[in-house]
């Protein structure tokens, strides 16, 4: 295997292994309202997401064209949680995960710029 797969295959297996960690404790959380449904629905799609990280790891060459959608999947959380934390909006540890995602977002960008160079 190339380096560059090797990078790839780490930033998303790692990633996966990060974001099951993180997201399935929110299952366990009070729901305090109905309204607040649609957040196990971003939960629910987030956890998939993490298994499309998975896939792309098992094979980075076959999957580097999944890979931008995978950063915008990072920038969907990442820029409003920072947004709303700068607005005094949101909690420090939201911050802290939006961070998070923006870090994994530039290193699923940066797995995905290798890729299509060394093809």
């Amino acid at each position: 295997m190339s380096s560059e797969t090797v990078f790839a295959s780490r930033v998303f297996r790692w990633s996966a292994i990060y974001g099951v960690i993180a997201l399935v404790p929110a299952y366990f959380m009070p729901v305090p309202d109905p309204w607040h449904l649609p957040y196990l629905g971003f939960v629910g799609l987030a956890l998939v997401f993490q298994g499309v990280f998975w896939v792309i790891a098992s094979d980075p060459q076959r999957f580097t064209p999944l890979m931008p959608l995978c950063i915008w999947e990072k920038l969907c959380f990442g820029i409003p949680a920072l947004a709303f934390f700068a607005r005094g909006q949101a909690n420090a540890v939201s911050a802290a995960f939006g961070a998070i995602d923006l870090f994994l977002g530039v290193l699923f960008f940066l797995a995905w710029r290798r890729m299509r160079a060394a093809t």
